[in-house]
This record gives structure tokens, C-alpha cells and sequence, in this order.
């Protein structure tokens, strides 16, 4: 039997940003994209990771009251770049999954880019590895 690859699982093509979008763009791109997690490319080249979790740091404060206002211009003009994950963890398409599952456990992260070189091919996630295992456990029954 062959070792199954992330390649096979992954999702292509992802949706991204880049490191000068205002977080407004990531946002709109995790929501309409339904995901929660984004590649941040410059010159094609993988320079980090932003995740919702990310984006909710960078916008909310419980200690501060603001207004309405207030809140759209932080959307506005905070870019990725300053609440991203620089050199994030990767995987590429030849890797095993069980290596990318076994790292996405001991790293407790939910997604891994997936690069040739430097280049971003994809992105493998929790969500993709719950699919791998339910066709799994369905070809079982």
C-alpha cells in the first residue's frame, strides 16, 4: 500500500493576502471562503499566516469601549502584515499525511501551507484530515 500524501487532501489554490491588505480584506476573504486561516503571499513567495483568531487580537480590546467609527478605521488601516504569523510551520505536497496530522497535533495548529520551494500550492487542514479519515472509515464498512 502506498503512504498517502498531503497531496492528495490538500486544498489547491487556496484563497490568500498579502502582507500590505488591511485586515477588512481578510476578513471578507475568511468569510467568504468560509475558512479560518489565510496564506499571506508577497511576489508569490509564502511569507506568513494570519488566522481569525489573529484578526480578533488585532480589532478587539475588552478593556477599551470605542465607537462604531472607530472600529471601521482600525479595519482600514491595520494591515496583515502586523498581527501575521511570520515563517509558518509547512508542509509540501510529498509529505505523508500522517506526518502533517502528527504535526498539526504536537503544534496544536489547525492548518499547514503546503509549498514547492518557497512557492504556496496549497494548504492542508483539520478539515481536510476529518474528510481523509471519513472516506476512510466508510470504504471500512
Amino acid at each position: 500500500m502506498n503512504t498517502p500524501l498531503v497531496e492528495q487532501i490538500m486544498t489547491r489554490d487556496p484563497a490568500i493576502v498579502a502582507p500590505n491588505d488591511p485586515i477588512r480584506v481578510a476578513i471578507e476573504q475568511m468569510q467568504a471562503h468560509g475558512c479560518r486561516r489565510l496564506p499571506v503571499v508577497e511576489n508569490a513567495k509564502l511569507v506568513g499566516i494570519v488566522t481569525d483568531r489573529d484578526l480578533r487580537r488585532a480589532t478587539n480590546s475588552p478593556f477599551v469601549l470605542r465607537e462604531r467609527w472607530y472600529d471601521e478605521f482600525l479595519l482600514d488601516q491595520i494591515t496583515v502584515r502586523a498581527c501575521m504569523s511570520i515563517n509558518p510551520i509547512t508542509v509540501t505536497p510529498r509529505t505523508p499525511i500522517i506526518e502533517a496530522a502528527k504535526l498539526m497535533r504536537s503544534r496544536k495548529i489547525g492548518g499547514l501551507p503546503v509549498v514547492d520551494g518557497d512557492y504556496l500550492v496549497g494548504i492542508v487542514t483539520e478539515t481536510d484530515l476529518l474528510n481523509y479519515l471519513i472516506r476512510l472509515l466508510e470504504t471500512q464498512t
